[in-house]
């Protein structure tokens, strides 16, 4: 059987996820989830990191764009959607983060939908394409 990767932390953050929908319902905006994801964090004195940027190198060199919504306890990136449904799109942006910090897991939370849906991303090895 399978260790489940941050278990713990996961555990905690999917429920601070499903409090934030609970609460606020699926019609607010992106910025206003993340207000109240992160005073969750706050007030369970999780570490976290918001709205961080990620380079990624080539030839010596540093290249932009990759924003993450939360890097929580250096251990899991959690990227926060509001639309219709995650896509591959996003699937694949959350691989492209997980490599460009050399961490293994993700989460993925869409709160447009009735309930909050969350999707846990595996990178097993961080340091490969």
């Amino acid at each position: 059987m399978d260790k489940i990767l941050h278990k713990e932390l996961s555990y905690k953050i999917n429920g601070i996820l499903f409090k934030v929908h609970n609460n606020l319902g699926r019609f607010c905006k992106h910025d206003q989830y993340c207000e109240a994801v992160e005073s969750i964090l706050k007030e369970e004195k999780i570490k976290y990191q918001r709205e961080i940027e990620i380079p990624i190198k080539f030839n010596n060199i540093k290249l932009t764009g990759n924003i993450l919504d939360f890097l929580i306890e250096d251990k899991l990136v959690l990227d926060v959607k509001c639309k219709k449904e995650i896509t591959i799109k996003d699937y694949v942006q959350m691989k492209r983060y997980l490599r460009a910090t050399g961490k293994n897991l993700g989460i993925i939370v869409n709160f447009a939908e009735k309930s909050a849906r969350i999707k846990r991303i595996l990178n097993k090895d961080p340091n490969k394409n």
